[in-house]
């Protein structure tokens, strides 16, 4: 079975939350390797265990692939890390 291409679009329309075979399939991983990562702690992204489900946190699925949550279509991250942000110096 051949399963659609996600597109920034796609993800952006995301739930909060999403199951971990979906937020794989954004990494380009297959639902076992999903599973198994995501059960040792290695999921690329923040994942919530409730019970025997597990859900992957979309904001930061989006935050790791680099795409902004905004309605643009361009990726990237929406604001600066801290270190990317300039420090002010200032001569009091």
């Amino acid at each position: 079975m051949t399963q659609k291409t996600l597109s920034v679009r796609d993800l952006r329309r995301w739930p909060p939350t999403v199951d971990v075979e979906s937020g794989g399939r954004a990494f380009g991983l297959g639902r076992s390797t999903s599973y198994a990562l995501a059960r040792a702690g290695q999921f690329p992204c923040r994942v919530i265990r409730a019970g025997r489900t597990y859900r992957v946190i979309t904001a930061d699925l989006l935050r790791v692939l680099e795409i902004s949550s905004d309605s643009s279509d361009g990726a990237g991250a929406a604001t600066p890390t801290p270190s990317e942000t300039p420090r002010s110096t200032s001569a009091n």
